[in-house]
């Protein structure tokens, strides 16, 4: 297998492990549920189609103003690693090792909002559903990492390395769409044992890639 193929599965499969448990699509799904009780089909579609390109559009701007916000403060590379790799272990374990009962999703909306109409919910389509709920802090700060693990002085390897995180981050918008257009089926099919049963499975893999991503960064701060 080339080189340069095996970097771009490497980094993609990383990417999807280390933004799912973050972004977490189907416990979001759950929680914004009560959103769309009122919606018909058409207006359902409408909302989720917005939230999608919303998340995608912080996704991104997170993965590329990542590198420069870094040379701004003057941070290195193989620090972020091993500071985002311990910070991403810490999500994984408080994930896998949470005895937190999960929300209801017939409960009401995070902010209490009322279920409603599409025009009475299109104000916050953005905020709180795609951010934070969708894509919050926790997303942001593994696109900074994952900004920093792709980072390659060869341009040839940085273009790979993006487009692999790219696709993991398209990969996601789609699990989203899915995922938030049929939150009722999804509801009925999981139920709370599966989704938490899913959730633990999807923790003790982030938090896998975490040690993995913190060890990289540690080996190129000691130059191992």
């Amino acid at each position: 297998m080339p080189e340069f193929f095996h970097s771009f599965i490497h980094l993609l499969f990383i990417g999807i492990i280390a933004l799912f448990p973050v972004v977490n699509p189907i416990g979001s799904a759950l929680i914004i549920l009560p959103y769309f009780a009122n919606l018909d089909a058409a207006e359902k579609r409408k909302a989720v189609n917005k939230i999608t390109v919303y998340a995608f559009s912080i996704c991104t701007v997170s993965l590329f103003a990542g590198h420069w916000i870094l040379e701004l403060f003057g941070i290195s590379i193989p620090v972020i690693q091993l500071a985002g790799g311990i910070m991403i272990c810490k999500m994984g374990w408080e994930f896998l090792s949470s005895d937190k009962q999960d929300s209801d999703p017939q409960e009401s909306p995070v902010d209490g909002a009322k279920p409603s109409g599409y025009h009475n919910i299109e104000d916050k389509l953005f905020y709180p559903i795609t951010f934070p709920i969708t894509t919050g802090a926790g997303t942001i700060s593994v696109l900074f990492t994952l900004s920093a693990h792709s980072a390659s002085p060869d341009m040839k390897d940085y273009f790979i390395n993006t487009g692999a995180i790219m696709l993991s981050i398209i990969f996601m918008c789609v699990l989203i769409y899915i995922f938030y257009l049929n939150t009722k089926t999804l509801v009925a099919f999981l139920g709370s044992n599966g989704e938490k049963i899913f959730n633990r499975i999807t923790s003790f893999l982030i938090f896998c890639v975490g040690l993995q991503i913190a060890f990289t960064g540690i080996k190129s701060l000691f130059k191992l």
